[in-house]
């Protein structure tokens, strides 16, 4: 159990920020977020003067590290580099493509390069240049642009920058600084990993005394080092609370950190409970050994001292065959469980580990009182109580995996059919949708994983926000928590209904036909808009939680449920199911290879991905400030980025040479369903400052689909007078008592 929670906790980072700091500050090459053709990651490399001048190491280190970033959860990544040389030389395309050639240590799908666009480089093309791939030794197609008109063809505009004539939203101070505050996380993850191991370690090569007062020693100073330790775990925890990282890689090394902590925990009570156990056993044979040396008016004493020896031995052994019985059914694996042998086998195991239940467990609790009547006392008769109820839970597990293993035993079996043998494929034949190794398994993963969804949200709703109004817990309840459920909970009810009464039974449905799977997404999308409601309430949720964390209402109910981790874990599960669920779509479309609903898987994947950037920008509009009105009347936000905007107070047309003496100022835009607002984004500096950018409303423009419209016809109308030309058109919008003109970039 120990080595495999360190191997899947472990956290590598070959390269680090670090390492290239100098050259990625330079702009040296840039991972902008943009993707294309079959989800290819792109990296530009931007105009250099100096790309000559930097080593070969260096440079193979940069794009090492640029790879490795998307390599990390997707490993068969492809790549396309964007080769800005715009503005150099002919021979400075030939050298950096050599020198990619020599360095590109990814998966490289296509170059496509902006060539030069002087006069006399222009020239040079004309007078017969020509350009092989095979002079530079490339695998790949390398395509020769003439300008950013022809960039479109191959990549859509929405994942280009506006370097590029693109609207892809993207900052490079912005992203090394969350990049940074990624890996340092990621480090912090790392070490404790290492501290973990290291404990496990020593407690596992631990030399076990026959004294009873060394054994004590052993549990006090084992218990104190893992509180240290879970001290230093939650201190990791509660950095999340002032960092922003992008949804995906943040979720993803806090996974990382909730697993370990629970896996931990499951450790080391396992270790502590066998350390007790050997402890009472010591002390029963040092007890036995005095009862040997006992004469014979003490054999009465003696009978006495044997009984209660014998009755604590019993108790050690039926907890540790519930212990035993918890781990077995936790440890079947859910994959092998899914054919009718492995069900069967499953069966086989459980009834065996039941056959070797102590006897006296199955006559029940009264059974045992009058059988140790004469040496009961009232703290025994509890034990014997908290160890049949114990009993109890684990024997309802048991019976329910049975039941659940049964039916995967006999949903197997057809009736044998006399058929005519079916020619067999050729050998250009596609595969069948889903794989019984593969897609079977996503599917199967997708239900289990909603199924237990649903049941840690019940768990929440019912242990702690229920519990709030529960006048008998009111002196444990602080007066300003009183009446904040919806505060800290959110419409985390509405989202247990949908999951619970609707979206579970979807899912279900689609076992004997996953390729359903897409329809259940698209039908209910609309559903799933429920998490922009949630994420937006989620700030004022963990500034209630981290006020309130302590208070005893709150360990009495994390006690009462016996759940492992705090309730701030359990308010971040339906974000990071949301994030799940695009990466089983993922999956199930690898395996979908001529399925004629490969399109409704695909949609939903996008629908998902859509969901995932509007509950993003959704975070964003909840930092503006200084709107006068209620922003929910605007609608939902269906885009949100930074754009150069010129104002002028000047009446009437400008012209221009009137533009050159005007400065852009940068906004951010907001796009809502009936308006668009401009904001300045603030972001406070210094050591505790909050790093979260704030929006100070500006302007807005009503009436959207009019406005949309009239943009629209502008820029059909100046696309026809510029054709050919490599300039931008330009939007002039007059809003209120200003003239703003938006560069179309």
């Amino acid at each position: 159990m120990w080595l495999i929670f360190i191997v899947s906790s472990e956290v590598t980072v070959p390269v680090s920020m670090q390492e290239v700091a100098g050259y990625i500050e330079k702009q040296v090459a840039y991972l902008s977020g943009g993707r294309g053709e079959d989800s290819s990651v792109i990296i530009t490399l931007p105009e250099c003067s100096a790309f000559s001048d930097i080593p070969e190491e260096a440079l193979a280190k940069v794009l090492s590290y640029l790879t490795l970033i998307p390599r990390t959860r997707q490993p068969g990544v492809k790549f396309i580099i964007i080769l800005d040389r715009r503005l150099d030389t002919w021979a400075s395309i030939k050298t950096a493509l050599a020198r990619l050639a020599e360095s590109f240590p990814g998966n490289l799908h296509l170059v496509l390069v902006l060539r030069p666009t002087s006069f006399f480089q222009r020239t040079v093309t004309d007078l017969g240049f020509r350009f092989s791939p095979e002079d530079f030794m490339l695998k790949m197609p390398v395509v020769m642009l003439s300008s950013v008109t022809d960039l479109l063809r191959y990549i859509d505009e929405n994942q280009l920058t506006s370097e590029f004539g693109g609207t892809l939203d993207y900052c490079h101070s912005d992203w090394i600084v969350l990049r940074t505050a990624i890996e340092s996380f990621a480090v912090m993850v790392k070490d404790i990993a290492q501290m973990l191991q290291a404990f496990g370690t020593e407690l596992a090569e631990t030399h076990l005394s026959e004294e009873c007062s060394a054994i004590e020693f052993l549990l006090l100073s084992h218990t104190e080092k893992y509180r240290r330790l879970k001290v230093q775990l939650n201190e990791t925890l509660k950095c999340r609370e002032s960092s922003h990282f992008p949804l995906i890689d943040y979720f993803w090394l806090l996974a990382q950190l909730t697993d370990m902590e629970m896996a931990f925990d499951g450790f080391f009570d396992k270790h502590h409970l066998k350390l007790q156990q050997y402890l009472q056993l010591l002390r029963y044979e040092h007890s036995f050994q005095e009862v040997n040396c006992f004469s014979v008016p003490n054999i009465e004493n003696s009978y006495l001292i044997i009984s209660k020896q014998e009755k604590s031995l019993f108790l050690l052994q039926a907890q540790r065959w519930c212990d035993d019985g918890a781990y077995l059914l936790a440890n079947q694996q859910v994959d092998k469980l899914q054919s009718k042998e492995g069900a069967q086998a499953a069966l086989r195991d459980i009834e065996k580990f039941q056959e070797a239940a102590p006897p006296l467990l199955g006559a029940g609790e009264d059974v045992l009182f009058l059988e140790y009547e004469s040496v009961l006392t009232p703290c025994l008769q509890a034990h014997i109580e908290k160890t049949f109820q114990k009993h109890s839970s684990v024997q309802a597990l048991i019976h329910s995996r049975q039941n659940c293993l049964r039916k995967l035993a006999h949903k197997h079996v057809r009736p044998i059919q006399l058929v005519a043998p079916r020619p067999e494929n050729p050998p250009h034949a596609k595969s069948p949708l889903f794989s019984p190794k593969h897609g079977i398994h996503v599917i199967k993963e997708l239900i289990e994983t909603e199924r237990i969804y649903v049941e840690e949200l019940l768990a929440v709703l019912l242990g702690y926000r229920a519990e709030m109004d529960n006048p008998s817990l009111a002196p444990l309840l602080p007066i300003n928590l009183r009446n904040k459920s919806d505060v800290l909970f959110g419409n985390l009810p509405d989202i247990y209904n949908f999951h619970s009464s609707v979206f579970l039974q979807d899912l279900e449905s689609c076992l004997e036909s996953p390729e359903a799977v897409g329809a259940c997404f698209l039908e209910r999308k609309d559903h799933f808009h429920l998490y922009e409601c949630y994420c937006q309430n989620k700030p004022r949720s963990d500034s209630l939680w981290r006020q309130f964390s302590d208070c005893p209402f709150f360990q009495m109910c994390q006690k009462k449920l016996e759940h492992k981790l705090a309730l701030d874990s359990y308010l971040l599960k339906p974000v990071q199911r949301l994030t799940k669920y695009q990466l089983l779509l993922k999956e199930l479309l690898k395996y979908s290879s001529g399925c004629e609903r490969v399109s409704e898987l695909q949609g939903a994947l996008e629908a998902m991905l859509d969901l995932l950037k509007s509950v993003n920008d959704s975070m964003h509009q909840i930092a503006i400030t200084g709107y006068e009105g209620d922003l929910s009347n605007l609608g939902r936000v269906l885009m949100q980025g930074s754009f150069s905007v010129w104002i002028s107070h000047k009446k009437g047309p400008t012209r221009v040479k009137e533009l050159a003496r005007f400065k852009p100022m940068q906004r951010h835009l907001f796009l809502h369903e009936h308006a668009l607002l401009f904001c300045k984004r603030r972001e406070e500096h210094g050591e505790n400052a909050d790093k979260t950018p704030s929006y100070s409303f500006k302007h807005s423009l009503e009436v959207k689909i009019a406005w949309l419209n009239k943009i629209r016809k502008i820029l059909t109308n100046q696309q026809k007078h510029l054709k050919g030309l490599n300039t931008f058109p330009m939007i002039k919008c007059h809003c209120y008592s200003c003239t703003s003109t938006l560069s179309n970039v």
